[in-house]
């Protein structure tokens, strides 16, 4: 008998294909999210549970799912933080993630948001679609030349390192970073490393953030962080939106602190603060970091070795828990 996997979202038709070669499975035909009750008679119905971001698999979901059915949580994306890995440990879940297939996605998501917001693009195009363009004038819409400007980076894993080779080979910018540990290969795309958070957003002119989402980094950037910005800076959040003070951040920006932002994630998401979406000095884009197509079938094929691995009697290649 084959093991059943349910999923908790629709996934590319390939990958949806390539899974049940292998298993037994349940989709989510409506593809919305799953709440509470149905997540946890999801784990007690079947042997795993694919899941992603939209599934908030805390301690009360995990620990009410009884009789526990599932053995395994596959995590389709690389940050986990939506599941509590210490309930999942109780009830002897083995966890998972995709790392590695949206490293250059991500980066380009996070170049194009901070081109798109020191240039102003999201402005332009606002403008031309409302039919308010009357012709092109000399001080229309100045923005921020980027070449010579200091990119910081606030994580320097696969995709942070991502960012600043773009940045520094493709537009010519300094590039600051900041880590836990110094890393000796960051001069290869043009990096080097700032000693402090603080020290790290004074001296930039575009911040990037790609730190994972823990406890530890909720709220990393709050109203202290932003005041240690200079006032023409933009922030950049491609991560993960708990990282970000929202509210904090919307006063920053009313108050001219910072003179714009570029988010693809947000505190509440898929909510975002009301005042956000009226600020001509933001960019806003839907969870996009690794939506094409590549990578969302790579993603799929990873989490699919991951259960095949499982099932197989061998250690899953991306385990986390």
């Amino acid at each position: 008998m084959r093991p059943l996997v349910h999923v908790t979202r629709r996934l590319p038709e390939v990958v949806e294909r390539q899974l049940a070669a292998h298993f037994d499975v349940v989709l989510n035909e409506t593809d919305a999210p799953l709440d509470a009750r149905a997540l946890a008679d999801a784990l007690a119905g079947a042997d795993a549970l694919l899941c992603t971001v939209t599934d908030r698999l805390d301690g009360a979901v995990l620990r009410g799912a009884a009789p526990l059915r599932a053995r395994i949580l596959v995590n389709f994306g690389v940050g986990y933080n939506h599941i509590d890995v210490g309930a999942a440990r109780e009830r002897g879940l083995v966890v998972t993630n995709t790392p590695g297939v949206l490293t250059d996605d991500t980066a380009d998501v996070a170049l194009a948001l901070m081109l798109m917001t020191a240039r102003r693009l999201g402005e332009g195009e606002r403008c031309v679609r409302a039919g308010a363009w009357t012709g092109w004038t000399p001080t229309q819409l100045l923005g921020m030349s980027l070449s010579g400007k200091t990119l910081g980076i606030v994580g320097f894993g696969r995709i942070g390192r991502a960012m600043a080779r773009r940045a520094h080979f493709g537009l010519g910018m300094r590039v600051r970073y900041l880590s836990r540990t110094v890393r000796p290969d960051a001069i290869e795309v043009g990096a080097t490393p700032s000693p402090s958070l603080e020290a790290l957003l004074a001296e930039s002119d575009v911040v990037s953030i790609h730190v994972p989402a823990t406890p530890e980094t909720r709220h990393l950037v709050d109203a202290d962080a932003l005041a240690h910005m200079r006032p023409h800076a933009i922030l950049v959040n491609t991560s993960r939106g708990d990282l970000v003070d929202e509210a904090a951040l919307v006063a920053a920006l009313r108050a001219g602190t910072i003179a714009g932002a570029g988010l693809d994630v947000y505190e509440g998401e898929p909510r975002i603060h009301p005042e956000l979406s009226g600020m001509e000095n933001v960019v806003l884009l839907p969870h996009l970091g690794s939506a094409t197509r590549e990578t969302r079938r790579a993603m799929g094929e990873r989490a699919l070795a991951n259960l095949v691995a499982f099932f197989d009697g061998r250690e899953p290649p991306d385990r986390v828990a």
